[in-house]
């Protein structure tokens, strides 16, 4: 996948999601302003990789589901987090374009994800690794970490 920055998800400008080189797998740099963005940015960039363009043709949705992941840490959180997301993908071969955090502490998120049904995927992805996934606050004050799928 070549180097793009996306801004076609309805991102505001505040989150960014950057793809990066990496030798079999895909990396991806994502930020956002609070941690509730970094978790959507990460859901929206996954949803890019498996079927690139199709949440931005989608203004409704009609699949919904309710994940609640609890980990250990902020990291392990929204690696967890996204490996619930994508297993949710794969059983209901609905790709999840956007959510609605009911609940976020520091161990653990209540989501809403909404999505649309889809038999094919651009990109199938494996697992989210844990692999140089390190969130954290930048200098502007955003949260950012760095998220590698196994393809």
């Amino acid at each position: 996948m070549a180097l793009k920055f996306l801004n076609a998800l309805n991102i505001p400008d505040r989150m960014k999601i950057k793809y990066l080189p990496h030798t079999a797998d895909i990396r991806m740099f994502i930020e956002g302003s609070t941690i509730s963005e970094l978790f959507l940015a990460g859901l929206k960039g996954m949803s890019q990789i498996m079927n690139e363009g199709l949440c931005d043709k989608m203004n409704r949705f009609n699949s919904k589901v309710t994940i609640r992941t609890i980990s250990d840490d902020r990291t392990n959180l929204l690696v967890d987090f996204l490996s619930d997301a994508l297993a949710q993908t794969y059983a209901n071969k609905t790709l999840y374009c956007k959510m609605k955090v009911l609940q976020l502490r520091e161990f653990e998120i209540i989501a809403d994800l909404y999505g649309y049904p889809t038999e094919d995927f651009d990109e199938e992805i494996k697992a989210v690794t844990y692999h140089e996934a390190n969130v954290r606050k930048n200098k502007k004050n955003h949260w950012e970490t760095m998220i590698i799928f196994d393809i």
